[in-house]
């Protein structure tokens, strides 16, 4: 078999959804490139076989940036194994990414190869905050698949348009900052962390299990940051956790996706 043709490829973080709060640094890169990849998940977001609207807001993004948009290859995600059964545990969870990792570069490298010229990969948010692309490029590059110096743009978070619409500094004065995601909520409240940022939610579940058991929180909420259906709830989490619930029903039924974020602090 014939040695894969490496590609240059430049992983971009183009923000929550606002196009305003996309970098010159993203600009100029997506102008630099042949051809744009996004990822597509029409086919597996809950099996209901609907326009995957993150794939629309980029396209919007791009008319807003670009004068000529260049071709945009839609890679169909792969399903991932996500039965409670099957990934319960920690081991059983890694295993189920790896393999939806793996699918990924798979179908990401047959687009490479499909196509001529500088890929550009759009990432939600910036990068390096829980997302998989950087992985995937990795182990694209390790395969010869990509040039060594493939590029990474960073772009804002939904973690700092969340502390901006709030009006809040994330951390305590000297204070640390614990990131997480709701899967791993409990635990970390368990281990005494009194600021918690939390990313990749299915639900609002975990942070309505707390209560005086665990101490008084404050929240601060916001789902589909930098998109025309933002939402956002602050205050004592016992008085507006079902708040928070209702608004995510809301969100998700108006706008077909729900992508929030939030910050629980512990009251001292």
């Amino acid at each position: 078999m014939a040695e894969p043709q490496a590609r240059r490829v430049h992983v971009v973080g183009v923000g929550p959804g606002d196009p305003e709060q996309v970098t010159f640094e993203a600009v100029a890169a997506l102008r630099s490139c042949a051809y744009l990849v996004v990822s597509d998940k029409s086919a597996t977001a809950g099996g209901t076989g609907m326009p995957d609207p993150l794939v629309a807001a980029r396209g919007r993004l791009l008319e807003r940036h670009l004068d000529v948009v260049p071709p945009v290859v839609r890679v169909v995600d792969p399903p991932r194994e996500r039965r409670p059964e099957a990934t319960a545990t920690t081991g059983g969870y890694l295993a189920a990414v790896e393999e939806w990792h793996e699918a990924r570069a798979a179908a990401y490298e047959e687009a490479l190869a499909t196509h001529d010229g500088d890929a550009g990969f759009l990432v939600w948010g910036d990068p390096a905050f829980y997302d998989s692309t950087i992985r995937i490029v990795g182990r694209m590059a390790e395969r010869g698949h990509v040039v060594p110096d493939w590029e990474v743009v960073p772009g804002i978070s939904a973690l700092q348009l969340l502390a901006a619409r709030h009006r809040i500094v994330l951390n305590d004065v000297g204070a640390p900052l614990t990131v997480t995601t709701g899967r791993q909520l409990m635990a970390e409240v368990d281990a005494g962390r009194e600021a918690i940022l939390v990313v990749l939610n299915r639900d609002f579940s975990a942070a309505a299990l707390l209560d005086g058991a665990h101490g008084e929180w404050d929240l601060w909420w916001g789902a589909n940051l930098g998109t025309p259906g933002e939402a956002l709830v602050s205050g004592p989490l016992a008085q507006v956790a079902d708040e928070v619930a209702a608004e995510r029903d809301r969100v998700k039924a108006q706008h077909g996706w729900v992508m929030d974020t939030y910050l629980l602090r512990r009251r001292r």
